[in-house]
């Protein structure tokens, strides 16, 4: 029901504490494990926050995609194991992505 008002957004604290928001794209099951892609959030300048110098996973779209981990006792958004799982579950978003576009026309 959200998605009639709007994009979802969350905010999200890297290692170093810099709190940045993304927004929810897509949510997908893959290997039993539950992954998420989010965008940046396109931040007005009255805010400063350099959103593109965060650098997390594919520059090339800016998709950023996180895993549900549990991690006491509460579901928690981490980054991916390793490149080759990255590069699964990319692929995974895309194909549902392109899907989604071609189910709408």
């Amino acid at each position: 029901m959200s998605e009639e008002f709007g994009p979802d957004f969350i905010t999200v604290t890297d290692e170093d504490g810099n709190e940045f928001e993304l927004e929810h794209i897509d949510t997908l099951e893959f290997n039993g494990q539950t992954y998420m892609a989010f965008f940046p959030a396109v931040q007005g300048e009255e805010k400063g926050d350099d959103v593109e110098e965060l650098d997390l996973d594919d520059e090339e779209s800016g998709l950023i995609i996180l895993k549900v981990v549990e991690a006491d006792g509460e579901e928690q958004l981490s980054t991916l194991d390793s490149d080759e799982e990255l590069e699964l579950v990319y692929q995974q978003f895309m194909e549902a992505l392109f899907a989604d576009e071609e189910d709408g026309n």
